[in-house]
């Protein structure tokens, strides 16, 4: 049974028919259900992988308990607490199937009797501080004992709920080869019986750079989307940045901080990052009246926090960078000079062509898009970022800016045959529409 919010019309709507109830009520109800989805369901599942102990089984459960919600709810009102109500029917019904099919198992009787043993009508569910549910759940994903690549796929899929092709899209992998990724890190947990826990203080940071990873990796697939129609989607970036509060609560190390404070800067960018229509608005035209001014003041002093560290960590000096475009009262005024020296430093701790063409991206707001322009065809020279549309946007860019149209036309054209955002996508359409009837410059 697997439960989709776009379904909750019809269930909702039968309920309506079958007691009378006008639509418009039916319709807010919906409203509702889906709304509890959106920000209650990687935790109920969460508390119920660590009741039931088992991924798929709660999975299941968490279905039925929304598809329950769907029918009960109509007829009896929204529970004053929505996520214990949903995590103790998907409890129940979890025992209820095992019972039933225990007439054919032994094994399935004895396991459901002792996941029955004391239950009661409801679930108390409070904030247990730092090692919440999801908090222990995502540092299951993350066991040593899974490969790196199945950390991330099954911390993505089962503590964010990223669809298996999304998360396929942030490896280059196919969709078959990353669900059979997740299915065998479930089955090495199982089989390994690894805990469902925080670790403990002295083995927190041999987990902690994977952990960090996979929370980045979900905060840049909120603040980015990798495709779809909306150039953001906040659920994601939002509970990237809760997850990223909790770890700073558990363990207040310099790379924790840097990388709540990254986000919190690139994140108080997003209204202004898009205009009323959707469309992308690159940062350099941004309304920065639009920015969010409480997540600026926390994220800078934040950074201040993690830079008064002897161990400055990557996280830290992104958000070095991030917090300069903060400080700036408009794009002319930006230090460029700083951020191409911090890019400097970043390179040196964690080289990478993406950084490099971040840096070259810098080099042509300080010395001009010819100074960019050479380092980005550098890159592209070596044979790296081929395939990733924003170096072929970027350079498109600088092209542009040169007047070198017939290879600004290229680039956009090799850009726009990568991306997979729609807002992106319509970006480099008008691009390429102003590019006609441009003169070329040599």
């Amino acid at each position: 049974m697997e439960f989709k919010p776009a379904a909750a019309g019809a269930l909702i709507n039968k309920g309506a028919a079958d007691f009378g109830e006008p639509l418009s009520r039916a319709e807010q109800m919906r409203k509702t259900v889906d709304a509890v989805y959106r920000s209650d369901s990687r935790r109920v599942l969460a508390t119920l992988i660590r009741l039931l102990g088992d991924f798929d089984l709660a999975e299941d459960a968490m279905h039925d308990a929304f598809a329950a919600a769907m029918q009960q709810w109509p007829q009896d009102g929204v529970p004053a607490n929505p996520r214990a109500w949903l995590v103790s029917a998907g409890r129940f019904k979890a025992i209820d199937g095992m019972r039933r099919r225990a007439r054919f198992d032994a094994l399935q009787t004895e396991l459901a009797e002792q996941l029955g043993a004391g239950t009661s009508d409801a679930v108390e569910l409070d904030d247990e501080s730092v090692t919440d549910d999801q908090l222990r759940l995502i540092f299951t994903c993350c066991h040593p004992a899974l490969s790196p690549e199945a950390r991330m796929a099954l911390t993505l899929r089962e503590v964010c709920g990223l669809t298996t092709e999304e998360i396929a899209r942030a490896f280059l992998t196919t969709p078959s080869t990353l669900a059979q990724r997740i299915v065998r890190a479930k089955s090495k947990i199982r089989d390994a019986r690894i805990p469902y826990q925080v670790p403990s203080r002295a083995d927190l940071p041999d987990r902690l750079d994977t952990v960090l990873h996979v929370i980045y990796l979900v905060f840049n697939e909120g603040y980015s989307a990798s495709s779809g129609d909306s150039l953001t989607r906040p659920d994601l970036s939002g509970e990237a940045i809760r997850l990223g509060r909790l770890l700073v609560e558990l363990l207040p190390e310099p790379e924790v901080i840097g990388l709540l404070a990254l986000m919190l800067l690139h994140e108080s960018r997003r209204l202004a990052r898009t205009s009323p229509a959707g469309d992308l608005i690159l940062l350099e035209n941004q309304d920065r009246s639009l920015w969010n001014h409480d997540q600026i003041v926390e994220g800078l002093a934040l950074v201040e926090r993690a830079l008064s560290s002897p161990r400055i960590s990557p996280y830290t000096i992104q958000a070095a960078i991030a917090a300069v475009h903060a400080q700036a009262p408009t794009g002319a005024d930006t230090d460029w000079a700083q951020i191409v020296a911090l890019y400097d430093l970043l390179l040196q701790a964690e080289p990478s062509p993406v950084i490099e063409l971040n840096r070259a991206a810098a080099v042509a707001m300080r010395d001009g898009p010819l100074a960019g322009l050479s380092l980005i065809d550098a890159i592209l020279t070596r044979g790296d970022l081929a395939d990733y549309h924003l170096i072929h946007s970027a350079r498109a860019e600088l092209c542009r800016r040169l007047g070198r149209t017939t290879e600004a036309r290229t680039s956009y054209e090799r850009a726009l045959s990568l991306t997979q955002q729609e807002p992106e996508r319509r970006f480099l359409e008008r691009r390429l529409e102003e590019l006609n009837g441009a003169p070329e410059r040599r």
